[in-house]
């Protein structure tokens, strides 16, 4: 039993967990109905005499159309609401039914629009029609308020709960009259055009030259076996490309003078770029530069021997 309230539970909590998607501004409509409660009342008729009337619960239904600028919402909106009553009176609104149609413009606020649940609270006002058996009998001033949640599903589609207090002013008909309070719950679903423009995906970065790394003994400019495969790799790479730029930059560490490690980064950059040739790379093709040891790979003090840093650099691109 204890899993199965757990389920429950989570099942319930969906909507909340779920992210909403990037709320947009637009045009919606809307339909919507529930339960309405007529209060408890006193018709007044001409002659002064008062009776007591106990409306049973009835229904309201309606639609609205509207446009929400993401937080704010404006809406014009029309529900009919009808409650059955026991009071009898031949010809007149009340005979056993009080029916009524308001039509109002609503101004209501979504405290979170972004989010998959949104509290909002409303207003609005606008004009009422209580009828007889017949026809509209009494025109009369509208307002309500309204508390509510919403449920954003998706960008287009959203589902409403709320509780809405609805008055008029006295409606008359035929002389008689009475105080008209109703509380309303209301389910209502809403459609909204458009969506927002998908943002386009970043484009890809740019693929990364292809490059090697070369590395030398301490004060040596000539090639190891490894630095010799590492050159071939290098030259399959640039024939696989049809056509390319070579560059080889030659670097030292910072064991000796700057002047001497200026050239010995060069003396290792035209190495490697011999041996690029000698494996089908143009030389043309190969510019050479020297960096000495003003590019460490590895941070170290003057002096020191770091063999990172000892190296060429073949980038083609």
């Amino acid at each position: 039993m204890k899993k199965a309230l757990m389920a429950a539970a989570a099942f319930i909590a969906l909507p909340v967990i779920a992210q909403a998607q990037t709320p947009s501004s637009g045009f919606y409509i809307g339909a919507e109905g529930g339960v309405n409660w007529l209060l408890n009342t006193n018709v007044t008729a001409a002659n002064g005499t008062q009776v007591g009337v106990s409306p049973q619960t009835g229904f309201a239904a309606g639609g609205v159309i509207g446009y929400d600028f993401v937080g704010p919402r404006v809406e014009l909106e029309g529900v009919y609401r009808a409650n059955q009553t026991n009071l009898t009176v031949p010809g007149f609104a009340q005979s056993n039914n009080i029916g009524q149609l308001g039509i109002l413009a609503n101004l209501l606020y979504d405290f979170m629009p972004g989010s998959v649940i949104t509290p909002y609270v409303g207003a609005g006002a606008g004009i009422g029609f209580v009828d007889s058996t017949a026809s509209l009998g009494s025109t009369v001033f509208a307002y309500q308020g309204i508390v509510g949640l919403g449920w954003n599903v998706d960008t287009n589609f959203r589902v409403n709960l709320d509780g809405r207090y609805y008055g008029t002013s006295n409606p008359t008909i035929n002389g008689v009259g009475w105080n008209n309070s109703n509380f309303s719950v209301m389910l209502g679903l809403q459609l909204k055009f458009g969506a927002p423009a998908a943002v386009a995906p970043p484009p890809p970065p740019p693929p990364m030259a292809p490059s090697f790394m070369v590395f030398f003994d301490w004060d040596r400019s000539n090639l190891s076996a490894q630095a010799l495969n590492t050159i071939k790799q290098a030259a399959a790479a640039y024939k696989s490309k049809g056509s390319a730029r070579v560059t080889a930059t030659g670097h030292t560490d910072k064991s000796g003078p700057e002047a001497y490690n200026m050239a010995l980064s060069l003396r290792r950059a035209n190495a490697v770029k011999d041996a690029l040739v000698r494996e089908g790379v143009p030389a043309t093709a190969i510019s050479v530069v020297g960096r000495g040891e003003s590019m460490p790979l590895v941070q170290t003090a003057d002096g020191v021997r770091e063999p990172q840093n000892r190296r060429v650099e073949i980038v083609i691109q």
